[in-house]
């Protein structure tokens, strides 16, 4: 999507309500929204300027998506990656992928070898991402490190260890405590044993409830045993240890709930998303990076809407880091992305009409724009009073059907990207 189209507002229709009428926010939000030049990377930023300015001094920017699947979500990530790189010196993507998966994403932009398309494919094939968007990012962010060597980009997975944890980590602390710590090394090698023989998430939960939760106190006792000598050890590549058994202790805690049952997989989502939280605080602190954190919005946002997600990522990122932590929700009106059938793992396209009338994406697209962004902050009462209120949003995750939700932006997000038509994403295919 390469234009920047001005629409004429449409009078309101005659059975719409007096009332809406009076507190609708359209007028304020076309005053307020700035036009987006094009969703692709290539091509100048000015457009963007203004995002500068909402970001402020933020050291951690959410970045949402509304679909999984769709192709103007990803290469606007990009995009907007590339101005926060240029403009505000970010540093690092981050991305809700594996500790593990984000290792080697990091080795490979910064000079690793291999092809760029086969290690996303490897990487990423049970998840929404392994797409030629992906793919497309990761090329510039090698392209740029080759470039600059002075202003080297990096890559993070914050989520938990899935579908894989690496041997690397279990490597890593081994031969850090061997060199350091040697009198540790009998015990946590001990510990860590019957983990490495359980790497594949799916096998690792298969196994019975009881196991789980024993190997979920062995992987923590062996954490907390290499923690106890983070004051001692002049190696200053501890941090980076740590937290590959900090990494294998979170995902054990993960793997050890009662996931078959509602209440577990609630406590599962809960974790993870503190987890997510915790992981790309502790990045932005050691590297002292600015980082993009990239989402799904129900994970970025501040507010949940699904009983199933207790408290969103966002949430336990703006309790960590105050105003320094701010997100962008993305919204759309029509168009296609991928996900997958409830009967089936394949990626299938999906395509849905132009949102209808009491659906905040309705009222988002009556702005006399195409694509274009705003901060939801700056908005006059009465409009903010008006996307404070919980209306049907599209929310689509993996899977097809999703939702409906109804959602509330403003306390949800501090600026939205409202994108007029989106279309399917291209994943890799043999």
């Amino acid at each position: 999507m390469t234009r920047v189209t001005h629409r004429g507002t449409p009078p309101p229709q005659a059975t719409e309500p007096v009332a809406a009428q009076a507190t609708d926010p359209v007028a304020a939000i076309e005053r307020a929204a700035h036009p987006l030049r094009s969703t692709e990377p290539h091509g100048g930023t000015e457009d963007l300027r203004p995002l500068s300015a909402m970001v402020g001094d933020a050291t951690v920017v959410g970045l949402g998506e509304a679909t999984h699947g769709s192709h103007e979500f990803f290469s606007m990530k990009e995009r907007v990656f590339r101005h926060l790189v240029g403009e505000k010196g970010f540093g690092t993507f981050s991305q809700e992928v594996s500790w593990t998966t984000g290792l080697r994403f990091d080795a490979h932009v910064r000079g690793g070898s291999g092809d760029t398309r086969e290690l996303v494919h490897r990487e990423l094939a049970r998840t929404p991402w392994d797409t030629d968007e992906y793919v497309h990012l990761l090329r510039w962010m090698r392209a740029h490190n080759e470039r600059h060597p002075d202003r080297e980009l990096r890559f993070m997975g914050n989520d938990v260890n899935y579908p894989e944890q690496g041997p690397e980590l279990f490597d890593g602390v081994r031969d850090h405590v061997r060199e350091h710590e040697p009198d540790l090394l009998p015990r946590i090698t001990e510990l860590h044993a019957p983990l490495r023989l359980l790497t594949d998430g799916d096998t690792h939960m298969g196994r019975p409830l009881a196991e789980r939760k024993t190997l979920a106190k062995q992987a923590d006792e062996a954490y907390r045993l290499l923690r106890e000598r983070q004051h001692a050890v002049p190696d200053a590549d501890f941090g980076l240890v740590l937290h590959h058994a900090r990494s294998l202790a979170q995902t054990a805690e993960m793997y050890a709930l009662p996931l078959d049952t509602v209440e577990g997989k609630t406590a599962a989502m809960l974790h993870r998303d503190r987890v997510m939280a915790r992981n790309t605080a502790w990045w932005q602190r050691r590297t002292g990076d600015k980082v993009l954190l990239s989402a799904h919005n129900a994970h970025v946002a501040y507010e949940t809407y699904d009983p199933r997600y207790p408290k969103m990522q966002g949430a336990f990122l703006r309790d960590r880091l105050g105003e320094r932590y701010v997100n962008i929700g993305f919204t759309f009106n029509q168009g296609a992305f991928l996900a997958q059938a409830a009967d089936g793992e394949e990626w299938k396209p999906i395509s849905l009409g132009p949102a209808t009338r009491g659906m905040n994406e309705y009222t988002l697209d009556q702005v006399g724009l195409d694509d274009y962004f705003v901060d939801l902050r700056g908005l006059p009462t009465d409009a903010r009073k008006w996307l404070s209120r919980a209306r049907v949003t599209r929310s689509i995750g993996s899977g097809w059907p999703d939702g409906p939700y109804e959602i509330r932006l403003a306390p949800s997000h501090d600026i939205l990207i409202h994108l007029h038509e989106v279309t399917a994403a291209h994943r890799w295919s043999q």
